[in-house]
């Protein structure tokens, strides 16, 4: 079996080996196990039921959100040679009926669908053809605690009624402790196997700049872009209006720059959208409207003009760049204005408590002084002991202190009210405060009433934070905010553990909001033994590769990122095939792309080695 998968992996995406959970994936949807899958952005959660596609008998069903994350999909499955199609809205009824017919022949390996089309096709073309499988793309939109809940999402429970013997895999990059297990429940997964990769992005890049005015904020984003010459990104912006002001500016300073926002026409969208995918400009300024549907492996850099609106959405956005594995870098702009502004958003909502709530934890996130990708990592409930040496924090870190005591206060406070307080009762319990609710549920009489009260109330607030987000605590959203101590979090109660807090400055000066940060943002070292180190790669070839590929892709209509990705180049930059041996040993070449291109690269190289 492990060499049938092996084989089908190098064939039809060109790899050599599966990362990190995808061979135990594929292998628990082969036994026709319900699986939900929790893997970042990039990292490869498409081929997890793509390869047993492949393999088992029939088509399979792909539920996706978007008409644009399914194109591209599609494009990249046919760019390798794979029999995949899209039935939605924006094809015309001869080509759906055609798509029908091709079902129905059993000649399509993949068929992506939405979730509306899904249901009006159950009692036609899905009880007429054989299904192998069915995927849940981007499932934390099932959930009502995700950031994305979409209602129509919610009517996929009656599969399992109409299929009962045909595997469920639901797939997400962004669902924290409580989404996960409601989407179990909403899709009535049976007996499921859980597989949670590590969120870690380690080749992205972490910087926060705070309180800079409009004026401070366009020349740190033009010098951020000057730095990544030739290099695309998106700039998230939180309104229509700024995402095409800041466009308007970057095109006066000679940037290829488009906005994307819903209030454009579809056409204007649909041309940013392609424009972007196809090279044609380097920087598109949207809204939250625009990356769901964008598979685009070269993006190299992710800038929010503003704050986003919880932990979910930026970690998704900011997932869009550096999918390829090569380095990323992501900066985060924060304002008292976009508190403000969000504040009211929230309020003004369906679910308001917890959106308050998840935008206090994202605030947070950007007021930390503790390492970020820690804080990231923590939220989605995944533990990291070293802090990461690429965000803005670890390089410039603060001073620190042995507050394992203070913390091990905390949490035996916690643990003796049976992790059923907030942190507000857990303040007054620590203070020794005698509050109506501390005297009612008998807290006053704890071993721990009043161990804090030498530290003063603000204190406590940064020091939970800091607790909260170096993870020895989390906060159970449906459970009223009740905090519950981690497995992390008991290795410090119990002693098997130190906590190291940030010292609290009480000067006016660390919370001067105008003052402008001094943040130093590098990439981080690549692995040699997976990406090209710069002095081995010829920066004149790679350029007339990439030139090469933008002419292979036009000539097709398709991305360029298609034909080949930028991590490919980099490789064939710096090996030099000269032959098609040598070419289809460059990792993510399969059969397919070798038979394709594999000609049309080797001249080129070979006439770029006898000059």
């Amino acid at each position: 079996m492990k060499e049938q998968l092996l084989d089908t992996l190098k064939q039809y995406f060109g790899y050599h080996s599966f990362r990190p959970l995808q061979e135990e994936i594929i292998t628990s949807i082969l036994k026709k196990n319900d699986t939900l899958v929790l893997m970042p952005t990039g990292g490869g959660k498409s081929i997890c039921y793509q390869i047993p596609a492949l393999i088992m008998e029939g088509t399979a069903v792909i539920v996706s959100p978007l008409i644009s994350l399914m194109k591209d999909q599609v494009e990249n499955l046919r760019a390798n040679g794979i029999a995949a199609q899209a039935l939605n809205s924006s094809n015309d009824e001869t080509t759906n009926a055609n798509l029908r017919l091709q079902c129905l022949q059993g000649k399509v390996k993949l068929l992506y669908i939405s979730p509306e089309r899904l249901l009006s096709e159950l009692p036609f073309l899905l009880k007429d053809i054989k299904i192998s499988l069915f995927a849940i793309d981007e499932a934390h939109c099932i959930s009502q605690w995700g950031h994305d809940f979409r209602p129509e999402y919610t009517q996929l429970n009656i599969l399992r009624k109409h299929f009962p013997d045909i595997p469920i895999v639901a797939l997400t990059a962004t669902a924290d402790k409580i989404t996960r297990l409601d989407i179990l429940e909403q899709l009535n997964m049976r007996s499921p196997q859980i597989f949670i990769s590590s969120f870690d992005r380690p080749n992205l890049s972490l910087a926060v700049k705070r309180g800079l005015r409009q004026d401070e904020k366009l020349h740190a984003i033009l010098h951020f872009i000057a730095r990544h010459e030739k290099e695309c990104g998106i700039i998230y912006c939180m309104s229509r209006s700024t995402s095409e002001k800041l466009t308007n500016i970057l095109q006066k300073h000679g940037i290829k720059a488009a906005a994307y926002h819903a209030g454009l026409q579809g056409k204007e969208r649909e041309k940013a959208q392609e424009d972007f995918i196809n090279d044609r400009i380097q920087v598109v300024c949207a809204t939250v409207a625009f990356g769901m549907g964008i598979d685009k492996s070269n993006v190299r850099w992710v800038i929010h003009y503003n704050l986003p609106k919880s932990i979910e959405s930026f970690y998704q956005e900011i997932g869009r760049a550096g999918r390829d594995g090569l380095p990323g870098e992501t900066l985060l702009f924060y304002s008292l204005s976009d508190i403000i502004l969000l504040t009211k958003f929230a309020a003004q909502s369906k679910q308001q408590q917890l959106n308050m709530e998840k935008l206090y934890r994202m605030q947070q996130y950007a007021e930390a002084n503790i390492c970020r990708r820690r804080i990231l990592m923590n939220y989605f409930g995944e533990t990291m002991e070293e802090d990461c040496h690429n965000c803005d924090v670890c390089k410039n870190p603060p001073e620190r202190f042995d507050g394992t005591v203070t913390v091990q206060k905390a949490l035996s406070a916690i643990a003796r009210t049976n992790e059923q307080i907030g942190v507000h009762t857990l303040i007054n319990i620590l203070r020794g405060t005698a509050e109506q609710e501390v005297i009612r549920n008998g807290f006053d009489k704890l071993k721990t009433y009043g161990v804090g009260r030498d530290i003063p109330v603000y204190d406590w607030k940064v020091y939970l934070l800091q607790m909260l987000n170096l993870g020895y605590f989390e906060i159970a959203y449906n459970e009223n905010n009740r905090l519950k101590i981690t497995d992390s979090g008991r290795k410090v109660l119990f002693g098997q553990a130190r906590a190291m807090l940030v010292v609290v400055k009480h000067s006016q000066e660390q919370y001067n909001a105008s003052r402008k940060p001094q943040v130093k943002v590098t990439k981080s070292p690549a692995d040699s033994s997976v990406f090209p180190k710069q002095t081995e790669e010829n920066d004149a070839l790679f350029e007339k590769l990439r030139a090469l590929r933008k002419e292979l892709a036009d000539r097709q209509r398709i991305p360029p990122y298609i034909v080949l990705s930028d991590k490919c180049l980099h490789l064939i930059a710096t090996s030099k095939p000269e032959t098609i041996e040598e070419f289809e040993k460059i990792s993510g070449i399969g059969e397919y792309k070798k038979e394709k291109y594999g000609k049309d690269f080797i001249e080129l190289i070979r006439k770029f080695n006898k000059h």
